[in-house]
């Protein structure tokens, strides 16, 4: 059995990436929260914290401060069960920490959170990252869900299907014209750039060896690490880019955008994974979560790539991961 003012002195200094500012939000002093972990560690037997800038936790640090972030949920669930805590007494509770990828943030995201938050009070912390790491965020215990592309559950975590994104390649008329005047070729795949969203994006190799067939071809890159002004960057001609399908559906209607090859989308099956623990607050957002990306998705398929019968059949609106 651990203290609990050392538990919330390993969240504190993790979450905040500093001893004075966990000292700040635990209304203590530096040397308090410094003599707090010390305690923990020499009851651990071993380092929790790397001292640094930011400070980051060790792998048992990590085991520790998922304990303690799990203990922290239950809490307050248990709180909020033998008494109604005030709407302020919630706001000032610390956040519901989740980690998602830029497309679901930009396109179906927020209003799960906002229905979240209208039903709980409680504030989140939103992590973004790749949806094909995601999940390590979980397996590090720095958040109590994820939305991913792993089907496989973290250990200790519960997997439910999402629905799956739809993806179109696409770019301006003029940068076609420019770039693939003979046709989407691989010489041309060669020397034409694309946009990534970062070193992590892999959709845009994936779209070149699933739906083209090309295989090792290197492609020219800008990185452009955020949705928007990826779709911005396509539109100004800078590349040709993987977009979630909402967000250029319009261009797509007004010629702004051309598909590279009509009538194909690429698709990414989501899941949510999550601590598998008994909470109130947790089965909240579940809810919150599957039920906007069953508005907003589309039931996952088989194939990674869709042709645009697929797409008819499905009618609703999609996002990019």
């Amino acid at each position: 059995m651990h203290d609990y003012l050392q538990l919330a002195a390993l969240v504190a200094v993790v979450r905040e990436g500093s001893f004075e500012r966990a000292a700040a939000a635990l209304h203590v002093t530096p040397s308090a929260v410094s003599q707090r972990i010390k305690q923990l560690e020499d009851a651990v037997g071993g380092v929790l914290v790397v001292r640094g800038k930011p400070c980051t936790a060790t792998a048992a640090g990590e085991r520790y401060y998922r304990h303690a972030l799990q203990v922290e949920l239950l809490e307050s669930d248990l709180a909020n069960e033998v008494r109604q805590a005030s709407a302020a007494e919630k706001a000032a509770a610390p956040p519901v920490v989740l980690a998602v990828n830029a497309d679901s943030l930009a396109t179906w995201v927020i209003p799960a959170v906002a229905a979240f938050t209208g039903e709980t009070g409680l504030c989140v912390k939103i992590e973004v990252d790749d949806q094909d790491h995601t999940a390590e965020w979980l397996r590090t215990g720095r958040v109590l869900g994820a939305v991913t592309a792993e089907a496989s559950p973290v250990q200790g975590c519960s997997v439910s299907p999402l629905g799956a994104m739809s993806y179109r390649a696409a770019a301006s008329p003029e940068y076609v014209r420019r770039w693939f005047g003979g046709g989407v070729t691989r010489d041309a795949m060669r020397a034409a750039p694309a946009l990534f969203y970062d070193r992590k994006d892999e959709l845009e190799r994936r779209f070149v060896q699933r739906v083209l067939g090309f295989r090792n071809v290197r492609l020219v890159a800008h990185w452009i690490p955020s949705t928007e002004a990826f779709v911005e960057a396509s539109l100004v001609g800078l590349g040709w880019g993987i977009h979630p399908e909402p967000l250029i559906r319009e261009h797509l209607r007004r010629g702004r955008l051309v598909d590279l090859v009509a009538g194909k989308s690429m698709d990414v099956p989501l899941f949510w994974q999550h601590w598998r623990i008994e909470s109130a607050t947790l089965a909240a957002l579940t809810r919150a979560l599957t039920r906007e990306a069953a508005a907003y998705l589309h039931p996952g398929s088989a194939s990674p790539v869709s042709g645009a019968g697929a797409r008819a059949r499905r009618g609703a609106a999609a996002g990019r991961a």
